[in-house]
C-alpha cells in the first residue's frame, strides 16, 4: 500500500529517477523515526562485504552487515524482532525494534539464542533534517510504502527486494524492475 505522508515504520522506496545517487540507487529504507525534527532510517538492501565478526572480533558470528546509509558510517546500529531478549530496545513499529544493550546482543549471539533472521546490523544510517525528506518526496526521489512485512522485513532477500517493490507498484514502475542497475549497460 502506498501512502503519501511518511511515518515511523514505513518504507521509502528509491524512485528509478535517482539513478546515479551512490548511496540510495535502488534502495529501500526502513524509517526508524520520523517527526518534525527530521527522519532516521536504515537501508535494508545494501549488504557490505563485512560480517559482524569482521567489525567486532569478540562476536564469533558471521551475520551480514548492511550499509545503513551515508551518516555516521563508523558506527554500528541494529534492528531486531526480539525485544524480550534485548533490554533498552526502542519499538519502531509492527514488532520491529531498534537498538538496545549491545553487550546482551553479543552474549545472545555467543550462546546461539539470536539467529541471523532475528537481527540486522548496519554501518551508518540514513538521515534527513526537518523538511528535507518532504522536499525529496516532492522532487519524486522516493515512494512511501507501508511496511506490509511487519517484523519479517528483517528476513527479506536484499537482492530482489527493490525489484519486487517496483513490480508491486505496477504501471511504469514494472518497466524499471528489469532495467539494469546502470542504464549505460543497456
Amino acid at each position: 500500500m502506498i501512502t503519501l505522508k511518511p511515518k515511523k515504520g514505513d518504507l521509502l522506496i528509491a524512485e528509478p529517477a535517482i539513478i546515479g545517487d551512490v548511496s540510495f540507487n535502488r534502495s529501500i529504507v526502513l524509517l526508524a523515526d520520523h517527526n518534525q525534527e527530521g527522519s532516521i532510517g536504515f537501508i535494508l538492501n545494501k549488504p557490505l562485504e563485512y560480517t559482524i565478526n569482521d567489525l567486532i572480533p569478540e562476536v564469533e558470528a558471521y551475520f551480514k552487515v548492511y550499509n545503513g546509509g551515508p551518516v555516521e558510517q563508523d558506527n554500528l546500529y541494529f534492528i531486531h524482532k526480539i525485544p524480550e531478549l534485548i533490554p533498552n530496545s526502542i519499538e519502531i513499529s509492527l514488532g520491529i525494534f531498534w537498538g538496545g544493550d549491545f553487550n546482551k546482543v553479543a552474549e545472545l549471539i555467543a550462546n546461539e539464542t539470536i539467529k541471523e533472521n532475528d537481527i540486522r546490523f548496519f554501518l551508518g544510517y540514513s538521515g534527513w533534517n526537518a523538511d528535507q525528506l518532504e522536499e525529496e518526496l516532492k522532487a519524486s526521489s522516493w515512494v512511501v510504502s507501508e511496511n506490509i512485512y511487519k517484523k519479517d522485513i528483517i528476513e527479506k532477500d536484499h537482492q530482489s527486494f527493490w525489484k519486487e517493490k517496483m513490480l508491486e507498484l505496477g504501471g511504469e514502475y514494472s518497466i524499471w524492475s528489469n532495467a539494469p542497475e546502470n542504464p549505460n549497460y543497456n
